[in-house]
């Protein structure tokens, strides 16, 4: 029998951010609705700075500023290459496109404006103001996150998909309302940058703005500035978070068929 597949959730795990709050209901459901065999563990992002080897799937949550940026950053690479299924939003999608631009376009000394100049710009809402970043909180460097031309707290909002992308097929549809909680987004700057090094922005708003970035050749990586698990009361996951859980349960089938 395969064993129930891993996904690591990782965040600082606090009842005062929303999509935390929503975990519990959203794993029952994909469990009693979809009949998914899942465990899910909260991983810290200071206990992320290893890695997260070992799981089935990782999905980066909300929360930023993260406690650690350095395990955040870990554990985006670690599902990257390791080809491990991957799911970010919010502050999981701002941190794939600070990792993949630091990993892969080059770009060492790229970093987030939430951690370079946090005392005087707006934090992301759905996060805890009394944290720091423990890395790159106080260094310059080329900003590929930064404050957004209007803050996207509580707002709800079109997205518009490529017909090809990953999201379009798991959602059923090029055009969906989707909500936010967050104040950063891409530094329109870094976009070709990131494009030319195979990173797919896949989904944008009505007017043109990245939301969604996936990676091509993955068996699932897919990053949202959006937050699909603000959808509906919980109890039907988004299609993105039932796409993640059933990418899991066929890496587990896949490395349990390895084992035997």
């Amino acid at each position: 029998m395969t064993p129930a597949a891993r996904i690591a959730l990782v965040a600082d795990r606090s009842d005062h951010v929303r999509s935390h709050t929503r975990i519990p209901t959203l794993m029952e459901a994909l469990r009693a609705r979809d009949g998914l065999s899942l465990d899910a563990y909260w991983i810290p992002t200071q206990e992320a700075e290893a890695g997260v080897e070992g799981f089935d799937a990782v999905w980066v949550l909300p929360g930023s500023p993260y406690r650690s940026e350095a395990g955040a950053l870990a554990a985006i690479r670690t599902a990257r290459e390791q080809r491990i299924p991957f799911l970010g939003t919010c502050g999981g999608f701002q941190y794939l496109l600070l990792e993949y631009a630091r990993s892969v376009c080059g770009l060492g000394d790229a970093v987030h404006a939430e951690n370079t100049h946090r005392a005087n710009t707006p934090q992301n809402s759905d996060s805890q103001s009394d944290r720091g970043s423990d890395k790159g909180s106080d260094r310059g460097g080329e900003e590929v996150l930064v404050p957004l031309a209007c803050s996207l707290v509580g707002h709800e909002g079109a997205i518009v998909l490529e017909a090809d992308s990953r999201a379009a097929q798991l959602i059923g549809a090029q055009r969906t309302v989707e909500r936010y909680h967050c104040n950063y987004g891409p530094n329109p700057a870094y976009v070709e940058r990131l494009r030319t090094h195979g990173l797919n922005f896949t989904g944008t708003d009505e007017n043109g703005d990245i939301r969604v970035a996936e990676l091509p050749d993955h068996p699932f990586f897919l990053a949202t500035l959006f937050q699909p698990e603000l959808h509906g009361d919980g109890t039907r996951p988004h299609p993105l978070i039932t796409g993640l859980a059933q990418a899991a349960v066929r890496h587990a089938e896949e490395a349990s068929a390895v084992l035997r």
